[in-house]
């Protein structure tokens, strides 16, 4: 983060999604097919019980907090025993909505039994929170706790937000990410009803045909660290964050401003953090939610800064759906990936790119090819707007 302080180097993550638990086998889902008549991608069989003490545990704690406490066990058993003083470890943490699953339930609950069965853990298994808490309480973090809820770009506020108290010297390690698990029968029902959802049940991001996102759900989780001390204790450095910002479209609350004048000024933003020319940018993780209007103005944006040919672009919704808040986290994931097997993973299911879409996407197949600065970017409903730049580890 240029000018900012100390550099910020990524230690450890974690991965939580239903083409995969675990980033290895989620690589391996991000290779394979894309998502086919479906309105939602979800965990099967998905089972919290290793990552709590006891079942009771488990059940005290929403879907959306087993997988951030699931992904966070693999971030943080990668990285390592961090050799710092706990009050100088944050947790900075992004989300959409939270605990929406136990409180659909709840209401449920209510309705057809009462108020007295109504379970005295509803508030803290709901609240938007409740993720990060999580995280800081199980592993003894006494740094800031942050939650940053704002919808599709929570993660990548949250990864920028993290790396921000590093290189400022406020934290020496801060754990980040993001999860979601909202796809609840009346969220599902909502954005269908707002025409949001695929119609065709296909997410196929940038594509002719594209008609909407398939709901998607799960959680990455990072641990960030000053890049010396990280050095120092000899980690293993899998990636730095080189910058990240955020803005608003102030347009509308749902549709992307015209032209994608936000997003070109958020990517841009980041890029003056980094202190990189957009000719240095080897890579676009896209927002790519396959909605008429998002890929439209993100592809607009992305040709009118980097100029076309435009670097490869790929979206990785495709295969894990639209993830909401958690979209950011799972797709800092797939950079990391990205550099460690050397392929940009392929947009799954487009193979006519829309009218307007002058893009580079990578469809098809893998493209192999050097690693490089990535931008990987998200855009939330309210005119959220966020960026961040990965790079590979460097001297």
């Amino acid at each position: 983060m240029q000018g900012a302080g100390h550099r910020v180097a990524i230690t450890g993550y974690g991965v939580v999604a239903p083409c995969g638990v675990g980033k290895q086998v989620f690589w391996q889902g991000l290779l394979g097919p894309g998502i086919r008549g479906a309105k939602t991608v979800e965990l099967a069989d998905w089972d919290p019980q290793p990552y709590f003490a006891n079942p009771k545990e488990a059940r005290r704690a929403d879907r959306v907090e087993q997988f951030a406490l699931a992904a966070a066990h693999e971030a943080l058993t990668q990285s390592g025993d961090l050799p710092y003083d706990h009050a100088r470890i944050g947790t900075i943490f992004g989300t959409g909505i939270g605990g929406l699953r136990t409180l659909e339930e709840s209401v449920i609950v209510r309705v057809e039994k009462g108020e007295r069965r109504v379970s005295p853990f509803l508030v803290p298994m709901m609240m938007a929170n409740a993720c990060g808490a999580a995280i800081s309480m199980r592993y003894g973090l006494r740094g800031p706790a942050e939650t940053i809820c704002t919808a599709c770009a929570a993660a990548t506020h949250a990864i920028g937000a993290a790396a921000r108290q590093i290189a400022w010297g406020r934290c020496d390690a801060v754990v980040t990410g993001g999860a979601e698990s909202a796809a609840t029968i009346t969220a599902v029902a909502g954005f269908a009803n707002m025409t949001a959802l695929s119609s065709s049940g296909e997410s196929k991001p940038f594509d002719a045909t594209r008609d909407g996102f398939v709901f998607g759900e799960g959680a990455a989780v990072f641990v960030l660290e000053r890049y010396d001390l990280a050095s120092a204790r000899g980690a293993t450095i899998l990636g730095e964050i080189l910058g990240a910002a955020s803005n608003a479209d102030a347009h509308h609350i749902t549709a992307p401003s015209p032209g994608g004048v936000g997003a070109i000024a958020c990517m841009q933003l980041a890029l003056d953090d980094a202190g990189l020319t957009p000719s240095d940018i080897k890579q676009v993780n896209a927002h790519g939610t396959s909605t008429p209007l998002n890929d439209q103005a993100e592809s607009q944006a992305v040709a009118a800064l980097f100029g076309t040919p435009t670097p490869p672009v790929t979206s990785i919704k495709g295969v894990t759906g639209h993830p909401l808040g958690a979209a950011g986290a799972l797709e800092a994931a797939a950079v990391l990936l990205s550099f460690e097997h050397r392929l940009i993973p392929p947009t799954a299911n487009t193979t006519t790119l829309g009218e307007g879409i002058e893009c580079d996407v990578v469809v098809g197949a893998p493209r192999p090819w050097t690693p490089g600065p990535t931008i990987s970017n998200n855009f939330g409903f309210g005119g959220h707007n966020g960026s961040v730049i990965i790079a590979p580890p460097r001297a």
